[in-house]
């Protein structure tokens, strides 16, 4: 019903239009060559009209001429005369256009009005037909839109968004074949029906161009609101706010389009272009008068819908843009809206193809920028998921992919603004991309952009095959077992210096790329390295004794060492120094050049040397027996026993020392597992010496109380009885002790144990 009062709507508009500059153009019809000057010279109106308008022509060129001798003013003059000939312009204009328009009323008196009716029932009559084959075209065009707008609701996720993508792309190729068929259909209509075969009247070809751009523009409208169909809507609104711009759009182009394609250039062929250009002032001016009142009712509807809108995005960018965007839009339309008012106004004849291609040209490059960019913000934002065994093999390659994502989303956001801002430069302004881009300057910089990032990306990715290669030889996951400390520092070690050459490396190929000298920085920097070398002598000794004594394999990380006066396991190895934490904890972080000998205890095997000293008294072969036993139950410990290697070396008595007789023994052991089957074979060695009464002599003390000056001793009166806590009648055989003697605790030394009081 809508679309029906719509094209009954456009029949009477064109029905008026065409009743109203029919005439003239009939009279030029019927009076072709110089029968029509001689018709004007008769006619006293047009004849004064016709001297006027050549007086006025030559006056405008003397006046032209006038000014060019004049020599230069000052800005505010130049605006002063550009403000002044607009003015006098215009009132030259309307004077025209009037004049204009009487000559065009006489001459619509003395036109046959059968012929007038008849043209202008034929115009009539193309018109209906052409609007009514679109309309049945795009009656059965609903069919596939339907379609379309499952297909584009049928899935979600970014399978959803471009199944989306594709369904609103077809619908447009839909809607423009419809307009192309509807087109053709009023072409044959014109040549082969209406008229004489194969001959059409300007009026009909002037209707049929303008119905082609203005049904084109309302199918770029109708892509955009999609007031019918929500799938195959790009813009998030309501079907309700979709249906309101959809009309008012639609009234905006069918009023400019065909009055200034069709209106417009009939009055200017047929009556005067005086008229024609202020008939396409006055259909501009109450565009743009609509156009602001439509601008400032919206204002803080559309501010309102694009921040909310900016609060759902999942970017930055994106919000920081749709809020700039809301501040601004106004401002930006009521610009458009002053810039097409003014260029008609100043340059009428190529106001309308200017503004138009503009236009289309800035719609479609912020169009295509917008969907790429949501494109890429979807397809980019989603993290990379590597399969499992590639994440085994690689635990750290998923996040690095997935930390380039962020730096490459910008610059590819920056890439598309930059072309995007081109494209609207050349639409608006005298710069030309196209020229620019053929252009010597528009060639070396865009071949140095490409240049670089090729550069940048190539280093990207050797980095990235480097960094999981390591990584995949430092995995102890990849079947080959936990790497050896030696292999683990050393590709650290190579990590870290490819990480720095590429970076080197990499910035003095850009610099060079960019046409920047780097002789004098690679010059300089060997002129700084010979400085920093003699000036940091030590720094370069620690750097060279770090590299030999890893490439020697003398520490890794995990050793126990002896470095440097200090013991303790090494947790750290760089280029220049090492770090040690040593029994108590405490971290030593020591420079290669103060060490000069490196004891390593954890290099293939090791040695427990146990020496045990015993009494005089005691049988040294008894005593070997008991510490092969104890080495024996020592062997059968599952904890203790992968970690000894061999048997127990007996060396024999060692030493005949002041208090005990010594024996050695050596259990080899695994490197590091020295010390654990020490102190658990030590153990063992006590436990079978008690049990077999072999004496472990310790030293001995002698009390002596002391004499008077008279050489008398005090005496120490010390009972010794014997004391079973449980049975109070023990046997003589009970140990005697100190009776009178109580231990208790003394709190003074918070814990510590003397003898009490009596």
């Amino acid at each position: 019903m809508n679309l029906t009062r719509q094209m009954l709507a456009r029949i009477l508009l064109f029905l008026v239009t065409a009743a109203l500059l029919l005439p003239t153009s009939v009279l030029a019809e019927a009076a072709p060559g110089d029968s029509r000057l001689a018709d004007l010279l008769e006619d006293e109106q047009a004849r004064t009209a016709l001297i006027e308008e050549l007086r006025r022509g030559a006056a405008e060129t003397e006046a032209a001429q006038a000014e060019e001798a004049k020599p230069a003013a000052s800005f505010p003059g130049r605006v002063a005369q550009l403000t002044q000939s607009l003015a006098e312009g215009a009132v030259t204009e309307v004077e025209a256009a009037v004049q204009s328009g009487r000559v065009a009323w006489h001459q619509l008196k003395a036109a046959d009005l059968m012929d007038l009716t008849l043209q202008m029932g034929l115009l009539a009559g193309l018109i209906a037909a052409t609007l009514v084959t679109l309309w049945l075209l795009s009656w059965v065009a609903r069919f596939a839109y339907r379609r379309l707008n499952g297909y584009a609701f049928s899935r979600t996720g970014t399978v959803g968004v471009i199944r989306r993508g594709v369904a609103i792309v077809s619908s447009l190729i839909i809607d423009v074949i419809t307009v192309l068929l509807a087109w053709l259909a009023g072409y044959a209509i014109a040549l082969f029906v209406l008229g004489a075969s194969g001959q059409m009247t300007t009026q009909t070809t002037l209707f049929l161009n303008a119905f082609l751009i203005v049904e084109l523009l309302r199918a770029a409208i109708r892509l955009i609101f999609s007031k019918r169909w929500s799938g195959l809507r790009p813009v998030p609104l309501t079907d309700e706010e979709a249906a309101y711009w959809t009309a008012w759009t639609t009234r905006m182009a069918v009023f400019l389009g065909y009055g200034l394609l069709f209106v417009v250039p009939v009055v200017n062929q047929s009556v005067a272009p005086e008229l024609g250009r202020t008939t396409a002032l006055i259909i501009v001016f109450m565009a743009f008068l609509k156009g602001v009142a439509l601008i400032m009712q919206n204002r803080k509807r559309v501010k309102q819908r694009l921040t909310t809108l900016a609060e759902r995005m999942e970017t930055g960018f994106a919000q920081i843009s749709l809020n700039l965007i809301a501040k601004t839009w106004h401002l930006v339309a009521l610009i458009y809206l002053a810039a097409i008012l003014g260029t008609t106004v100043l340059f009428p004849a190529q106001a309308l193809p200017f503004m138009l291609t503009a236009t289309v040209q800035t719609l479609i490059a912020g169009m295509i920028g917008i969907a790429l960019s949501a494109f890429l913000t979807r397809v980019i934002l989603r993290r990379i998921h590597l399969p499992e065994d590639t994440r085994d093999r690689f635990p750290q390659l998923e996040e690095r992919l997935n930390a380039y994502i962020p730096t490459t989303l910008k610059i590819t956001r920056f890439t598309i603004l930059a072309i995007v801002a081109g494209v609207i430069l050349d639409a608006w302004t005298p710069f030309s991309l196209t020229a620019w881009v053929v252009s010597d300057s528009g060639s070396l910089i865009i071949s140095k952009i490409v240049a670089v990032t090729l550069i940048i990306g190539f280093t990207l990715v050797l980095w990235l095959v480097i960094a999981s290669w390591i990584e995949f030889k430092l995995n102890p996951a990849t079947g080959n077992g936990e790497p050896n400390p030696r292999a683990r520092t050393l590709l650290t070690i190579f990590r870290n210096a490819i990480a720095i050459a590429l970076i080197v490396m990499t910035v003095m190929v850009v610099l060079a790329e960019i046409g920047i000298n780097i002789g004098p920085l690679i010059a300089g920097a060997g002129v700084l390295g010979l400085a920093i070398g003699f000036g940091a002598q030590k720094l370069v000794q620690d750097v060279i004794t770090g590299v030999f004594i890893q490439l020697e394999n003398a520490v890794n990380v995990g050793d126990v060492v002896t470095a440097g006066g200090m013991t303790g396991t090494v947790e750290r190895l760089t280029i220049r120094s090492m770090g040690l934490r040593d029994l108590s904890g405490t971290y030593h972080l020591m420079p290669f050049s103060s060490v000069d000998v490196v004891s390593n205890y954890m290099r293939e095997f090791a040695y427990h040397v146990g020496e045990y000293g015993v009494a005089y008294r005691e049988d040294t072969d008894q005593v070997i027996a008991r510490l092969r036993d104890a080495f024996a139950e020592l062997r059968s410990m599952p904890e203790i026993a992968p970690n000894i290697l061999g048997d127990l070396e007996v060396h024999g008595v060692t030493a005949l020392a002041d208090s005990s007789v010594n024996v050695r023994v050596r259990i080899k052991t695994a490197p590091g597992m020295q010390w654990a089957v020490g102190r658990e074979y030590n153990r063992l060695v006590k436990r079978h010496f008690d049990a077999a009464g072999i004496e472990i002599p310790f030293p001995h003390m002698t009390l002596y109380f002391g004499e008077d000056k008279a050489g008398q001793a005090p005496p120490a009166h010390v009972l010794l009885e014997a004391h079973d806590p449980d049975h109070e009648d023990s046997d003589s055989t009970a140990q005697p002790r100190i009776s009178r003697f109580r231990a208790r605790s003394n709190p003074k030394f918070k814990g510590d144990f003397d003898e009490g009081e009596e």
